[in-house]
């Protein structure tokens, strides 16, 4: 369980989740003599780090700074102060980390700078509770991919539309609106392109119906090529199309005079190699996916094993006969290799409910 302190710090760290771009969200407070004198928070790339943002909030020197995660330390082509220098030219005494940084250029060297230097270092304060918030951070840095959110609104029998195609709407506002307040705290927006063609989505984060400041990428995995460039989501940039050589020359230079980025990705039998993409986007500091389907889509992603995390919105109607299943494709052979959740959350939302939880194994 979380210190007090700590717990104040991993507050600061989830106001900011989704403004800190392709760095984590982390928070850090400044005590002196049992008192909270300074709290800071990751601004975006170029910004200071929550370290140096809780020691900037206060005058005097020394204390006990409580950190989520391990201190950051000078390497090639850093764009801010590192914040171990800043800790140590502030007389910081002691500092209480939450986990290491598992991110290559630190590892464990901030903790080794800081007591080199004499100050105290102790980890492992709100240690599960660091690993939760950051999940999508650490399998970022640790694997290379980045952390894969699905999420599907369905019927009661998991169907997204019905047999003709018609979606709208299956979910009620409160479910659309947690949903364009996820959308707006993610790095990327998944979908397939049968969901572009069927719906022509916008695809940005609107919560409260107001257009967000920051929009996340929105991706779109089209094979053939087969998006129209009068797309709306174009309107809004950043896009980006994944594709293979299946698709004509004409289409991609339309894609890019539209604003758009084209990835070439191998073709496989079910469309785009979705390894590969979800490579292509962490090497651009995608950390957080958010799926939103179709069912094809879905289905290759948890065939594929690349599912972190559920979100399923459920209303209460039953589609029945041919509706579009919200996970397609041949799915598991027996119940017992159904994909299971742990850690599962139900949630109401005036008429529908919500069920998030994590993929076992993930």
């Amino acid at each position: 369980m979380a210190s007090a302190f700590m717990q104040r710090a991993l507050r600061a760290a989830a106001a900011v989740r989704g403004q800190t771009r392709s760095n984590p969200w982390v928070g850090a407070v400044l005590v002196r003599d049992d008192v909270v004198v300074g709290e800071g928070a990751t601004a975006p790339p170029g910004g200071v780090h929550a370290e140096a943002a809780a020691i900037a909030a206060t005058g005097g020197r020394g204390g006990t700074l409580y950190v989520t995660l391990e201190p950051c330390v000078p390497f090639a082509g850093k764009r801010t102060r590192a914040c171990v220098e800043a800790i140590v030219a502030a007389g910081v005494e002691r500092v209480v980390v939450g986990i290491p940084d598992p991110d290559a250029r630190v590892q464990g060297r901030g903790i080794a700078w800081l007591r080199e230097r004499g100050v105290t270092v102790e980890v492992g304060d709100g240690e599960r509770e660091v690993e939760q918030q950051l999940r999508p951070y650490l399998k970022h840095r640790s694997t290379g991919r980045p952390y894969v959110v699905a999420k599907f609104a369905a019927s009661l029998d998991g169907r997204i539309a019905t047999a003709s195609g018609d979606s709208r709407w299956i979910t009620g506002e409160a479910a659309r609106e947690r949903s364009h307040q996820e959308r707006a705290r993610v790095d990327a927006i998944l979908v397939g392109s049968g969901t572009v063609l069927a719906d022509d989505p916008a695809l940005t984060a609107r919560p409260g119906g107001v257009l967000a400041e920051r929009q996340p990428l929105r991706v779109v995995v089209d094979a053939r090529g087969r998006v129209p460039l009068s797309a709306r989501l174009f309107d809004v940039p950043p896009v980006i199309l994944a594709t293979t050589r299946r698709s004509s020359p004409e289409w991609r230079r339309g894609v890019v005079a539209c604003g758009a980025e084209v990835i070439e990705c191998a073709g496989t039998e079910s469309g785009v190699d979705l390894d590969q993409l979800l490579e292509a986007l962490a090497q651009r500091g995608v950390i957080t996916v958010w799926a939103e389907g179709g069912g094809t889509l879905l289905g290759a992603l948890f065939r594929d094993g690349q599912v972190d995390e559920l979100w399923a919105f459920l209303a209460p109607v039953v589609i029945g006969g041919d509706g579009k299943a919200a996970v397609a494709g041949p799915g598991t052979a027996t119940v017992a290799e159904a994909w299971r959740l742990e850690g599962t959350v139900v949630e109401s939302l005036e008429r529908d409910i919500l069920v998030r939880g994590y993929v076992r194994g993930r």
